[in-house]
C-alpha cells in the first residue's frame, strides 16, 4: 500500500508540472488506476488530485478533459465526500456539460453528478440549486445529436436532482417536460423510455407540473403507455401511474376529471399493474384507483377490474 501511495503522490504531483505532456500523462494513468484498482481511488483523493482534476474540466484539451471527467467519475463510486467538498467542483462539472471537447467528457460529468446525487440526499438541494446544470442536462436530453449513453446519464442525474421536492418546479420551468416526453414519444430504446417516465414521475409531484404536463398532452400520453397495445414495459407503465397519481394528488379533482376523461383504457392499464406489477406499483395503481374511481355501471361490470373493485370497496 505505502508503494502505491507514493506512485500516486507522484503521479498527482505531475498533474502540476509547466510541461503539458508530463500532466497528460499523468492524467491518463490516474484514469486508468482508479478504474481498475478501487483501493487506489481514496489514495488518489488523498494525495490531493481533485482541486487538479477539476481545474482540467475547463481544458480546450480533449485529452485533458476527457481522462479528467473520466476520473473524477471513477473517484465518485467511493470518495464522494472529498468530491462534493472540493470548491468550484460543480462549476467544473457545469462547464464540462456545457463546453465538453467530447462527448465522452459530458457523459463523464453528467455521471458523476449521478454517482453523488442518487447516494446522498444532502447534496440534492445544493446541485439543484445550480440553474446552469440543470440546464445543461437537459439541454443534453434534447440535443438529437447527444449519444444515448450521455442521454441515459442525463436523465439519471435530473432523476437524482429530482428526489428533492424543491428542485421540481426549477427541473419543468427551465424546460425538461417537453424534452422528455419528446424522448418518450420519438425513442424507441426501452431503458431511455423507462428511465425518462421514471424523471416525469418524480416531477410531477409539483403544483407546476399540471399545466406544463398540458402543454404536451402529457396526461394522454402517459395514459397511452398504460394500454397493451404499445408495448410499454411493466416500468414504464410503473412509472406513468406514478405520474398520474402525483399528478391527481397535487391538483385535486380538476386534475382527477382530465384523468378519468382519457377513457377506459386508463382503467385497463391501471388494473394490470395492480394484478401483476412490483409491490409498489400495485400499491400505486390501487391509491390512483381510489382517487378517480367514479363507480360507473361500465366499471362494475367488467371483471379486468375486479381486484381494483375490491380495494374500494
Amino acid at each position: 500500500m505505502e508503494a502505491k501511495r507514493r506512485a500516486v503522490k507522484n503521479l498527482v504531483a505531475k498533474l502540476g508540472s509547466v510541461s503539458e505532456q508530463c500532466r497528460t500523462e499523468a492524467l491518463c494513468e490516474l484514469r486508468l488506476i482508479s478504474k481498475h484498482d478501487p483501493d487506489s481511488r481514496s489514495v488518489i483523493s488523498d494525495a490531493g488530485a481533485i482541486p487538479y482534476l477539476a481545474e482540467t474540466l475547463y481544458s480546450p484539451a480533449q485529452v485533458s478533459q476527457e481522462n479528467a471527467a473520466a476520473t473524477l467519475l471513477n473517484l465518485s463510486i467511493s470518495s464522494r465526500e472529498p468530491l462534493i467538498s472540493t470548491r468550484g467542483l460543480l462549476d467544473a462539472l457545469s462547464h464540462a456539460l456545457r463546453h465538453a471537447t467530447t462527448p465522452s467528457a459530458a457523459q463523464s460529468a453528467a455521471a458523476t453528478l449521478h454517482s453523488i446525487l442518487i447516494v446522498d440526499e444532502n447534496y440534492r438541494s445544493i446541485i439543484g440549486s445550480k440553474r446552469d446544470i440543470v440546464y445543461a442536462l437537459i439541454d443534453i436530453i434534447r440535443n438529437p445529436n447527444s449519444p444515448p449513453r450521455s442521454i441515459k446519464d442525463g436523465i439519471k442525474a435530473l432523476f437524482g436532482i429530482s428526489l428533492y421536492p424543491l428542485n421540481r418546479a426549477t427541473v419543468i420551468e427551465l424546460g425538461a417536460v417537453p424534452a422528455l416526453f419528446s424522448l418518450v414519444l420519438k425513442d424507441g430504446r426501452v431503458g431511455l423510455v423507462e428511465d425518462a417516465t421514471a424523471v416525469i414521475a418524480q416531477i410531477a409531484g409539483c403544483e407546476e407540473a399540471y399545466q406544463a404536463f398540458g402543454r404536451v398532452s402529457g396526461i394522454g400520453v402517459l395514459v397511452d403507455l398504460l394500454d397493451p397495445s404499445t408495448g410499454s414495459s411493466s416500468r414504464t407503465k410503473e412509472n406513468s401511474i406514478s405520474a398520474l397519481l402525483n399528478l391527481v394528488q397535487c391538483g385535486g379533482e380538476q386534475v382527477a376529471n382530465t384523468v378519468r376523461e382519457t377513457g377506459v383504457g386508463l382503467y385497463a392499464g391501471i388494473a394490470e399493474i395492480a394484478d401483476n406489477g412490483s409491490s409498489k406499483g400495485k400499491a400505486k395503481a390501487t391509491a390512483l384507483f381510489k382517487l378517480i374511481d367514479t363507480g360507473s355501471p361500465a366499471l362494475l361490470q367488467d371483471p379486468r377490474f375486479a381486484s381494483l373493485l375490491s380495494f374500494s370497496s
